[in-house]
């Protein structure tokens, strides 16, 4: 019954600021917003970031967008795993807050919340949301929307199934899901909007997530030898309980389907998904008699990080053809266009694939922002922002009223010359345990420089890094005596926030939003497929 009052009293506090946001808005001149976020985009693996692969594996269309614009160097999430993530940026709000805190057993999101695309769409805007969701409910505040729901909700890369509107389903069979979205926004913006008034578009890919399938235009990329391995490839987790707990090993943890191993003709579906998901070493996973031991890693490692790398050419092409639609039809001088990904992503850093913990490869967004009339091109801020943040900014970039319930800040005025700090520390939270991939719930703060973590479900660890002196965060330095007095005052602004963003629960209360478990009601088999 409780949970039935709240959700009927944020569906009215939510159309009551929907209503406001209708009559605070400046109507004149405001900007088109194209929000462009792929999924598990590791900022390494952006070549405007300059990082190890840039020169490797460039994304000239996404650089674009910082070339045009401000490149974001410190842009964090709140919890480094899909839906969760999604939900933040939406709704401006921490997981505990959002309700939306965990992928597996977590149920659906509850879009009767307050969401910045509600609130723009209240203010006069077009909006439409064309791409990945994995949400578990069909979208609200959209005008219009196309959005994967097969794979429970993570789409596929061939033959993806699309919701439209929330009503039916259509199979799309003739591209790539990243072109299939390339080509369904690009229709919306040309044919489906009102071109009166202003839009905002969520463009959004499922590339590369795993199992990382690339469009056959891209298969050809990086066969000319091995691509090189990230410095800390044979970490030992030596100091660190937790990270030799996981399952995200690149060596035991992958299955047939990551490694493009076919399976035999004549199995029946269940049989195929079976032999894709099992076994993991000696010669389940032997593409010859010959590789084993530190050249079977490396066999595995080359098949992944080629086919994620192909994954991510194919959604820059996407993204070049965005950036021309809206310079051949007039419409960049006023468009703010962002790229970002839900989280980043491990390329072989500690060994691992996948996301989920707080160190940085995962933790750190990439997020860069083009606006011709705001922002100087090639512009770079490397202060300390926040997923949550988003909705607040593109509201205020609307003329629209942030609502007070919101826990981000705007970081407009980062976009010019003010580059005051919007905060000193980001505050972090996982919750899912133990699918898919054992990594302990944890929190933590981070500042410029040092980052203190606290896993807690199964163990009490605690582990604190300093990022100037140790960017790859091999170096356990909690309980050193030197860092005494920095541990004791990061303890002390760790509290600071969890008591601002209200996640000052006990550890046994958040021991119990992980054991939760909530099945989705809302997926594609409730559906009319067509």
């Amino acid at each position: 019954m409780k949970n039935i009052i709240f959700t009927v009293i944020s569906f009215f506090l939510a159309l009551q600021l929907v209503a406001q946001s209708e009559t605070n808005v400046n109507t004149t001149d405001r900007p088109n917003i194209v929000f462009i976020m792929s999924d598990d985009h590791a900022v390494s693996a952006v070549s405007a970031y300059d990082d190890w692969l840039a020169e490797i594996a460039p994304t000239p269309n996404i650089d674009r967008i910082a070339d045009n614009g401000m490149l974001m160097t410190r842009t964090f999430n709140t919890n480094s795993i899909c839906g969760p993530s999604r939900a933040s940026i939406l709704t401006g709000k921490y997981s505990h807050i959002n309700g939306f805190f965990k992928n597996e057993k977590g149920g659906d999101f509850d879009g009767s919340q307050v969401t910045f695309p509600k609130l723009l769409q209240g203010a006069g805007y077009e909006t439409a949301v064309i791409g990945k969701w994995h949400l578990g409910t069909a979208p609200t505040g959209f005008d219009y929307s196309k959005v994967m729901i097969n794979w429970g909700g993570q789409g596929t890369y061939f033959n993806p199934v699309f919701l439209e509107n929330g009503r039916d389903t259509i199979v799309e069979r003739k591209r790539h899901s990243s072109a299939q979205v390339a080509h369904d926004a690009l229709k919306w913006l040309d044919k489906g909007r009102d071109k009166e008034k202003p839009f905002m578009l969520m463009y959004q890919f499922k590339a590369p997530h795993r199992p990382w399938e690339p469009a056959e235009e891209f298969q050809s990329l990086f066969t000319d030898g091995d691509l090189p391995q990230p410095t800390n490839f044979n970490d030992n987790y030596s100091g660190r309980e937790a990270a030799k707990e996981q399952w995200m090993e690149i060596e035991n943890h992958m299955n047939r389907r990551d490694l493009k191993i076919t399976p035999p003709e004549g199995l029946s579906r269940r049989e195929e998904n079976t032999y894709y998901a099992y076994g993991n070493k000696g010669e389940f996973w032997t593409p010859n008699d010959t590789l084993q031991g530190a050249a079977l890693k490396n066999w595995k490692y080359q098949t992944y990080i080629k086919d994620y790398l192909r994954c991510v050419a194919g959604v820059d092409k996407a993204v070049g053809q965005m950036l021309d639609y809206l310079e051949a039809n007039g419409l960049a001088e006023n468009t703010v266009v962002i790229y970002t990904s839900d989280q980043g992503f491990y390329l072989g850093e500690h060994g691992w694939f996948d996301k989920r913990w707080m160190y940085e490869e995962s933790f750190r967004m990439p997020f860069m922002i083009s606006y011709p009339k705001l922002i100087k091109p090639k512009s770079k801020n490397a202060n300390l922002l926040l997923n949550v943040d988003f909705a607040p900014t593109f509201l205020e970039l609307a003329g629209v009223e942030t609502p007070e319930a919101m826990q981000g800040t705007s970081f407009v005025p980062q976009l010019t010359s003010n580059f005051d700090e919007v905060r000193e520390a980001v505050y972090y939270h996982y919750y899912e345990y133990p699918k898919w991939h054992m990594v302990q719930p944890h929190y933590g703060i981070r500042t410029k420089r040092f980052k203190l973590i606290h896993f807690y479900y199964s163990m009490d660890e605690w582990e604190l890094y300093d990022l100037d002196n140790d960017p790859d965060e091999m170096n356990n330095l909690y309980g050193q005596p030197k860092y005494k007095k920095m541990t004791k005052l990061l303890k002390k602004k760790l509290k600071a926030l969890q008591l601002k963003y209200k996640d000052d629960m006990s550890l046994d209360q958040m021991r119990k939003m992980t054991d939760i478990v909530v099945e989705r009601v809302y997926n594609e088999e409730n559906l009319n497929t067509r």
